[in-house]
Protein backbone atom coordinates (compact mmCIF):
# COMPACT_ATOMS: atom_id res chain seq x y z
CA UNK A 1 0.00 0.00 0.00
CA UNK A 2 1.55 3.29 -1.12
CA UNK A 3 1.21 6.06 1.44
CA UNK A 4 -0.09 9.27 -0.20
CA UNK A 5 2.05 12.39 -0.30
CA UNK A 6 0.64 15.90 -0.62
CA UNK A 7 3.30 18.45 -1.56
CA UNK A 8 2.93 22.20 -1.89
CA UNK A 9 5.08 24.17 -4.34
CA UNK A 10 4.98 27.83 -3.34
CA UNK A 11 7.00 28.84 -6.42
CA UNK A 12 8.19 32.49 -6.41
CA UNK A 13 5.63 33.57 -3.83
CA UNK A 14 5.74 34.46 -0.13
CA UNK A 15 8.41 36.77 1.21
CA UNK A 16 9.96 35.70 4.50
CA UNK A 17 7.25 37.30 6.65
CA UNK A 18 4.45 35.80 4.57
CA UNK A 19 6.11 32.40 4.52
CA UNK A 20 6.43 32.39 8.31
CA UNK A 21 2.74 33.19 8.71
CA UNK A 22 1.68 30.51 6.21
CA UNK A 23 3.91 27.93 7.89
CA UNK A 24 2.35 28.74 11.26
CA UNK A 25 -1.13 28.31 9.84
CA UNK A 26 -0.21 25.01 8.20
CA UNK A 27 1.32 23.67 11.40
CA UNK A 28 -2.03 24.16 13.15
CA UNK A 29 -4.34 23.06 10.34
CA UNK A 30 -2.37 19.94 9.39
CA UNK A 31 -1.82 18.70 12.93
CA UNK A 32 -3.46 15.35 13.57
CA UNK A 33 -3.85 14.28 9.95
CA UNK A 34 -3.11 10.56 9.76
CA UNK A 35 -2.30 8.34 6.82
CA UNK A 36 -0.72 11.00 4.61
CA UNK A 37 2.76 12.47 4.19
CA UNK A 38 3.03 16.26 3.89
CA UNK A 39 5.63 18.48 2.23
CA UNK A 40 5.95 22.18 1.47
CA UNK A 41 8.52 23.80 -0.82
CA UNK A 42 8.92 27.51 -0.07
CA UNK A 43 11.30 29.82 -1.94
CA UNK A 44 14.94 29.53 -0.95
CA UNK A 45 14.84 32.80 0.99
CA UNK A 46 12.33 31.29 3.42
CA UNK A 47 13.69 27.75 3.76
CA UNK A 48 15.40 28.27 7.12
CA UNK A 49 12.46 30.15 8.63
CA UNK A 50 9.89 27.58 7.50
CA UNK A 51 12.09 24.70 8.70
CA UNK A 52 12.34 26.33 12.11
CA UNK A 53 8.55 26.63 12.42
CA UNK A 54 7.69 23.19 11.04
CA UNK A 55 10.52 21.35 12.75
CA UNK A 56 9.11 18.53 14.86
CA UNK A 57 5.78 18.62 13.01
CA UNK A 58 4.50 16.14 10.45
CA UNK A 59 5.21 18.57 7.61
CA UNK A 60 8.52 18.14 5.76
CA UNK A 61 10.23 21.02 3.99
CA UNK A 62 11.92 21.01 0.59
CA UNK A 63 13.56 23.34 -1.91
CA UNK A 64 12.26 24.04 -5.39
CA UNK A 65 15.55 23.40 -7.18
CA UNK A 66 19.23 22.71 -6.61
CA UNK A 67 22.49 22.99 -8.55
CA UNK A 68 24.43 19.84 -9.32
CA UNK A 69 27.64 21.24 -7.78
CA UNK A 70 28.25 21.62 -4.04
CA UNK A 71 29.78 25.10 -4.40
CA UNK A 72 31.41 27.38 -6.91
CA UNK A 73 30.98 30.40 -9.16
CA UNK A 74 27.30 29.85 -9.96
CA UNK A 75 25.66 33.16 -9.13
CA UNK A 76 22.05 32.87 -8.01
CA UNK A 77 22.11 29.09 -7.52
CA UNK A 78 21.67 26.94 -4.40
CA UNK A 79 23.47 23.67 -3.67
CA UNK A 80 22.29 20.55 -1.93
CA UNK A 81 24.64 21.26 0.96
CA UNK A 82 23.10 24.71 1.37
CA UNK A 83 19.62 23.23 1.34
CA UNK A 84 20.53 20.72 4.03
CA UNK A 85 22.05 23.49 6.15
CA UNK A 86 18.62 25.12 6.42
CA UNK A 87 17.06 21.93 7.76
CA UNK A 88 15.24 21.01 4.55
CA UNK A 89 15.76 17.54 3.11
CA UNK A 90 13.51 17.40 0.03
CA UNK A 91 13.83 19.02 -3.39
CA UNK A 92 11.82 19.37 -6.59
CA UNK A 93 13.83 18.56 -9.71
CA UNK A 94 12.89 19.12 -13.34
CA UNK A 95 9.72 21.15 -12.82
CA UNK A 96 8.29 22.22 -16.18
CA UNK A 97 8.98 25.87 -15.37
CA UNK A 98 12.65 25.02 -14.81
CA UNK A 99 12.67 23.15 -18.12
CA UNK A 100 10.86 25.93 -20.00
CA UNK A 101 12.52 29.05 -18.60
CA UNK A 102 15.91 27.94 -17.26
CA UNK A 103 17.14 25.30 -19.67
CA UNK A 104 16.93 22.24 -17.42
CA UNK A 105 17.36 19.32 -19.81
CA UNK A 106 17.57 15.60 -19.08
CA UNK A 107 21.37 15.59 -18.71
CA UNK A 108 21.32 18.40 -16.16
CA UNK A 109 18.35 16.89 -14.34
CA UNK A 110 20.26 13.60 -14.10
CA UNK A 111 23.18 15.42 -12.46
CA UNK A 112 20.82 17.20 -10.09
CA UNK A 113 19.31 13.86 -9.00
CA UNK A 114 22.77 12.52 -8.22
CA UNK A 115 23.60 15.73 -6.32
CA UNK A 116 20.44 15.36 -4.23
CA UNK A 117 21.29 11.80 -3.27
CA UNK A 118 24.87 12.77 -2.44
CA UNK A 119 23.49 15.29 0.07
CA UNK A 120 20.85 12.85 1.39
CA UNK A 121 17.99 14.92 0.03
CA UNK A 122 14.78 13.25 -1.15
CA UNK A 123 14.13 14.16 -4.81
CA UNK A 124 10.76 14.62 -6.49
CA UNK A 125 11.30 14.26 -10.24
CA UNK A 126 8.76 16.30 -12.22
CA UNK A 127 7.70 15.28 -15.71
CA UNK A 128 4.89 16.22 -18.07
CA UNK A 129 3.93 17.03 -21.64
CA UNK A 130 2.77 20.25 -23.27
CA UNK A 131 -0.62 20.49 -24.97
CA UNK A 132 1.06 20.47 -28.38
CA UNK A 133 2.94 17.29 -27.51
CA UNK A 134 -0.21 15.58 -26.26
CA UNK A 135 -2.21 16.58 -29.34
CA UNK A 136 0.61 15.33 -31.57
CA UNK A 137 0.41 11.89 -29.95
CA UNK A 138 3.80 12.28 -28.26
CA UNK A 139 2.75 11.64 -24.65
CA UNK A 140 4.61 8.36 -24.26
CA UNK A 141 7.69 9.61 -26.12
CA UNK A 142 7.96 12.70 -23.93
CA UNK A 143 7.38 10.90 -20.64
CA UNK A 144 9.80 8.13 -21.59
CA UNK A 145 12.56 10.68 -22.28
CA UNK A 146 11.87 12.85 -19.22
CA UNK A 147 11.62 9.88 -16.86
CA UNK A 148 14.12 7.30 -18.06
CA UNK A 149 17.08 9.39 -19.24
CA UNK A 150 17.67 11.00 -15.80
CA UNK A 151 17.45 7.57 -14.13
CA UNK A 152 20.14 5.90 -16.23
CA UNK A 153 23.00 6.33 -13.74
CA UNK A 154 21.05 5.67 -10.55
CA UNK A 155 21.51 2.53 -8.51
CA UNK A 156 18.83 0.27 -7.13
CA UNK A 157 18.80 1.95 -3.72
CA UNK A 158 18.45 5.37 -5.31
CA UNK A 159 15.67 4.27 -7.64
CA UNK A 160 13.78 3.01 -4.60
CA UNK A 161 13.80 6.54 -3.12
CA UNK A 162 12.60 8.43 -6.19
CA UNK A 163 9.19 10.09 -6.16
CA UNK A 164 7.73 11.19 -9.49
CA UNK A 165 5.31 14.06 -10.05
CA UNK A 166 3.36 13.95 -13.31
CA UNK A 167 2.24 17.46 -14.25
CA UNK A 168 0.71 18.02 -17.67
CA UNK A 169 2.09 21.44 -18.58
CA UNK A 170 -1.23 22.49 -20.06
CA UNK A 171 -2.90 22.10 -16.65
CA UNK A 172 -0.37 23.97 -14.48
CA UNK A 173 -1.82 27.22 -13.18
CA UNK A 174 -4.40 27.33 -15.98
CA UNK A 175 -7.46 26.16 -14.09
CA UNK A 176 -7.68 23.29 -16.58
CA UNK A 177 -7.46 19.91 -14.89
CA UNK A 178 -6.80 16.60 -16.59
CA UNK A 179 -9.82 14.38 -16.26
CA UNK A 180 -9.40 11.59 -13.72
CA UNK A 181 -9.16 9.13 -16.62
CA UNK A 182 -6.50 11.20 -18.42
CA UNK A 183 -4.51 11.49 -15.19
CA UNK A 184 -4.87 7.80 -14.37
CA UNK A 185 -3.83 6.74 -17.87
CA UNK A 186 -0.71 8.91 -17.69
CA UNK A 187 0.19 7.64 -14.22
CA UNK A 188 -0.24 4.03 -15.33
CA UNK A 189 2.03 4.79 -18.28
CA UNK A 190 4.67 6.29 -15.97
CA UNK A 191 4.52 3.26 -13.68
CA UNK A 192 5.00 0.96 -16.64
CA UNK A 193 7.95 2.98 -17.92
CA UNK A 194 9.53 2.92 -14.47
CA UNK A 195 9.06 -0.86 -14.34
CA UNK A 196 11.05 -1.16 -17.56
CA UNK A 197 13.99 0.47 -15.78
CA UNK A 198 13.71 -0.68 -12.17
CA UNK A 199 11.53 -3.79 -12.28
CA UNK A 200 7.88 -4.34 -11.45
CA UNK A 201 8.37 -4.62 -7.69
CA UNK A 202 10.03 -1.19 -7.55
CA UNK A 203 7.36 0.25 -9.83
CA UNK A 204 4.64 -1.06 -7.54
CA UNK A 205 6.25 0.86 -4.68
CA UNK A 206 6.83 4.07 -6.67
CA UNK A 207 4.76 7.03 -5.52
CA UNK A 208 3.51 9.14 -8.43
CA UNK A 209 1.93 12.50 -7.66
CA UNK A 210 -0.46 14.40 -9.91
CA UNK A 211 -0.02 18.14 -10.37
CA UNK A 212 -2.02 20.67 -12.32
CA UNK A 213 -4.70 22.94 -10.82
CA UNK A 214 -5.42 20.57 -7.93
CA UNK A 215 -7.98 22.02 -5.50
CA UNK A 216 -10.04 20.70 -2.58
CA UNK A 217 -13.08 20.20 -4.81
CA UNK A 218 -11.30 17.96 -7.35
CA UNK A 219 -8.67 16.31 -5.16
CA UNK A 220 -10.85 13.46 -3.95
CA UNK A 221 -11.75 12.22 -7.42
CA UNK A 222 -8.16 12.45 -8.64
CA UNK A 223 -6.70 10.77 -5.56
CA UNK A 224 -9.15 7.89 -5.83
CA UNK A 225 -7.48 6.73 -9.07
CA UNK A 226 -5.43 3.58 -8.45
CA UNK A 227 -2.11 4.90 -9.77
CA UNK A 228 -2.31 8.42 -8.30
CA UNK A 229 -0.48 8.48 -4.97
CA UNK A 230 -0.76 12.12 -4.02
CA UNK A 231 -0.57 15.63 -5.41
CA UNK A 232 1.93 18.37 -6.15
CA UNK A 233 -0.11 21.48 -5.44
CA UNK A 234 0.68 24.95 -6.76
CA UNK A 235 -1.66 27.87 -6.17
CA UNK A 236 -3.86 26.11 -3.64
CA UNK A 237 -0.84 25.43 -1.43
CA UNK A 238 -0.61 29.17 -0.71
CA UNK A 239 -3.86 29.00 1.25
CA UNK A 240 -3.66 26.92 4.42
CA UNK A 241 -7.34 25.93 4.39
CA UNK A 242 -7.19 24.81 0.75
CA UNK A 243 -4.02 22.81 1.29
CA UNK A 244 -5.57 21.20 4.37
CA UNK A 245 -8.65 20.26 2.32
CA UNK A 246 -6.51 18.55 -0.30
CA UNK A 247 -4.49 16.74 2.35
CA UNK A 248 -7.69 15.60 4.07
CA UNK A 249 -8.97 14.18 0.76
CA UNK A 250 -5.89 11.95 0.65
CA UNK A 251 -6.86 10.32 3.95
CA UNK A 252 -10.31 9.18 2.76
Amino acid sequence: MRRPLIAGNWKMNQDNREAIELARQLKVKLAGLDGVDLLVCPPATALASVCEILGGSAVAVGAQNLHDRRSGAFTGEISGAMIRSTGADWVLIGHSERRQFFGDDEDWIARKLLAAFECEIHPVLCIGETLAEREAGQLETVLRRQLLQPLENLGEDQLAKIIVAYEPVWAIGTGVVATPQQAQDAHALVRGLFASRAGQAAADRLRILYGGSVKPDNAGELLSCPDIDGALVGGASLDAASFQGIAAAATN
